[in-house]
């Protein structure tokens, strides 16, 4: 690999960044200094990602960057090239010094990251190569997430780089205690929590995934209800009906299976939904005044459709794993198809009478 000439920058490309606030310059070449408060811009690309707009280019290119004026002896702390991810981390550090490491993990976050593998070891081990961190610290702690856990093998970075590596807090928001106390966490800063907010915060971009799907279901299922044994008409006095129990599973789907997780019973996602999904059914067939079969139809469509919708927060959790989701998803994913084939041929049968 080429040596970085003196005045050649270390950090990566800047320009048009308006959270770059100068530089610092090290044995490895020029860093960029990153500014800990939030703009505007900064504010409003948070809520645009948060209703997925843009969420696909919201990144921050990877290399090393420094907060404040830091030293060879300064921490270095890693993150994700998620702008939002990366955001969160240099505002929990205001008015402390560090150097930044951000690794490429293709615009996804350090959780979902770490069990993809972008955060992974060779990632990690690779930039701290490509950006010469190793002469910019001396004697300083690499610092890791530490939802980054599954991802990094901590051994195999300590040998091929000689950083000492330690696992940081949870969240960000416990940096400046941590780093004051010796890079000591206490319990609480391990603890992984899933507050109500915290699984509310996930729901818009679901809102936003799941709207096109549910537009065409809606009309998919419109155009049948039109089919009778005499044989096609449109049935514009069912569209109503059909919007309102389209919405309702779409509501409560996205919004009440993560909002009521906790007190759900059973700890698959996939049955969590289907719970939301049968008292869904049951108040459309109450309140829709369906008859048996065609009432038997639109709840077993309710709760097919609701576990399926569970199933999109597993990734989300703190409790759940890649290879438990997997596992969820081989036996969930036919029950549900099942389910959902068996509403709609009652629902169908019901129009042939």
């Amino acid at each position: 690999m080429r040596e970085r000439e003196d005045n050649e920058p270390a950090g990566p490309a800047t320009e048009n960044r308006h959270w770059v606030v100068g530089h610092v310059d090290t044995p490895a070449g020029r860093v960029p200094r990153v500014d800990t408060r939030w703009t505007w811009r900064d504010r409003l690309g948070a809520v645009a990602v948060r209703w997925n707009i843009g969420r696909e280019r919201y990144t921050v290119e990877p290399g090393l960057y420094a907060v404040g004026c830091p030293t060879a002896a300064s921490p270095l702390l890693t993150s994700a090239n998620y702008k939002l991810s990366f955001d969160t981390l240099r505002q929990a550090l205001d008015g402390l010094v560090a150097w930044l490491l951000v690794l490429d993990t293709q615009g996804i976050n350090v959780w979902c990251a770490a069990g993809k593998g972008t955060f992974g070891t060779d990632e990690l081990v690779q930039r701290i190569a490509v950006t010469h961190a190793a002469r910019v610290v001396s004697g300083a702690a690499l610092i890791l997430p530490q939802l980054a856990g599954p991802g990094v093998a901590v051994h195999e970075v300590r040998r091929r780089t000689g950083l000492r590596v330690v696992y940081g807090p949870v969240r960000a928001g416990d940096l400046p205690v941590f780093l004051r106390d010796g890079l000591h966490a206490t319990p609480a800063m391990r603890r992984v929590g899933f507050a109500l907010w915290d699984r509310l915060v996930v729901v818009p971009v679901e809102v936003v995934q799941r709207f096109a799907p549910a537009m065409l279901i809606m009309l998919a299922l419109f155009m049948g209800a039109g089919v009778n044994r005499h044989g096609y008409r449109l049935a514009m006095a069912q569209w109503p009906g059909i919007a309102v129990a389209v919405w309702a599973n779409f509501l409560a789907g996205i919004v009440l299976t993560p909002a009521l997780l906790p007190w759900l019973p059973g700890r698959s996602f996939a049955l969590k939904g289907a719970e939301i999904g049968m008292v869904t059914g049951a108040a459309l067939w109450l309140f829709g005044q369906y008859g048996v079969p065609e009432g038997l139809g639109v709840g077993l469509l309710s709760v097919a459709a609701c576990s399926f919708l569970g199933l999109m927060f597993t990734g989300s959790t703190p409790y759940t794993s890649a290879s438990g989701v997997r596992r969820e998803i081989r036996w969930a994913l036919p029950m549900q198809i099942a389910g959902a084939s068996a509403g709609l041929v009652l629902w169908l049968l019901v129009r042939w009478r």
